[in-house]
């Protein structure tokens, strides 16, 4: 068997930053419980890691089980102001692992809904992430989850504002395109913030020639990573095999017997886990 890795695969920039800081507070704070506001990535196998070395993870809506004065993680995809403050309320040691990208659209939607704009923001409204940017929005401020919803949605007195268009950043680009193109359509004074991360594109962009060298696909990462389930996808249309997994363990019997596999893996897929995926697939050789 030969194994092909996409070009771009794994950890993306925010997500790394994320588990250094998380590492980092470990090491400095030992026998003491660190806390994570939400999963600090969307990966279960390398939570596991982190929770065996005490990192806790907490709801946002169970801040009041954290006792005062505890260390307390910002993940990646960020929180509403709120949040923050009620850490600080607490007099909690904070460490902000908001990623740069989020941390950059969180300022814009605080900037231009509070002004004479109109800010409508693209993405999954039950992800971390969004819920986290809408916490920043004042009243000139909407959230769209597809095409179709933005098919139907109108702004009053839109010609009299400047409408902002930004989205979540690990956003489909395809979608992010086609609502582009019909906002421009419905509203004169439109400006477009293409806030996706680069990396969702160079994985996806990556993937893409990927399909074209191999018999099957495997995409490694969390079932409730967003990114990954959309490489997952790219990878079925484009490719005869292809499935998603999140550790090596999970691999069918039948793709033990391919001739030429492709890997791939989520922007919170860990080094480690796509080198044993690799391990495994090499040992049936």
């Amino acid at each position: 068997m030969e194994i092909v890795r996409a070009s771009v695969l794994g950890f993306c920039f925010g997500v790394r930053r994320a588990v250094e800081l998380a590492e980092k507070a470990l090491a400095e704070n030992p026998g003491k419980k660190v806390y994570s506001l939400g999963p600090l990535i969307h990966n279960e196998n390398a939570l596991k890691s982190l929770g065996e070395k005490g990192l806790f993870t907490v709801d946002e809506s169970a801040i009041f089980a954290i006792p005062d004065g505890a260390v307390v993680i910002i993940r990646a995809h960020g929180v509403a102001p709120s949040v923050t403050d009620a850490l600080e309320a607490k007099n909690c040691k904070i460490i902000d692992a908001t990623c740069p990208r989020v941390k950059a659209s969180q300022k814009m939607v605080e900037r231009y809904s509070s002004e004479n704009d109109y800010v409508v923001l693209t993405g999954d409204r039950n992800h971390g992430e969004v819920i986290g940017i809408a916490g920043y929005a004042g009243e000139n401020f909407s959230q769209i989850q597809d095409y179709t919803e933005a098919e139907n949605f109108n702004i009053p007195d839109s010609d009299s504002k400047n409408i902002i268009l930004l989205s979540q950043t690990t956003y489909s680009p395809k979608e992010f395109e086609k609502i582009e193109t019909l906002f421009r359509s419905k509203f004169r004074n439109l400006a477009v913030m293409n806030t996706i991360c680069p990396a969702t594109n160079e994985r996806q962009e990556a993937l893409l020639e990927l399909c074209k060298k191999v018999d099957g696909v495997i995409v490694i990462g969390g079932k409730n990573s967003a990114n990954t389930k959309r490489l997952y996808q790219t990878a079925a249309a484009n490719c005869n095999k292809a499935i998603h997994v999140q550790n090596a363990s999970e691999i069918p019997e039948d793709f033990r017997n391919l001739s030429k596999v492709g890997i791939t893996a989520g922007a919170s897929t860990p080094d480690s886990i796509i080198a044993e995926v690799e391990a495994f697939l090499l040992s049936s050789n």
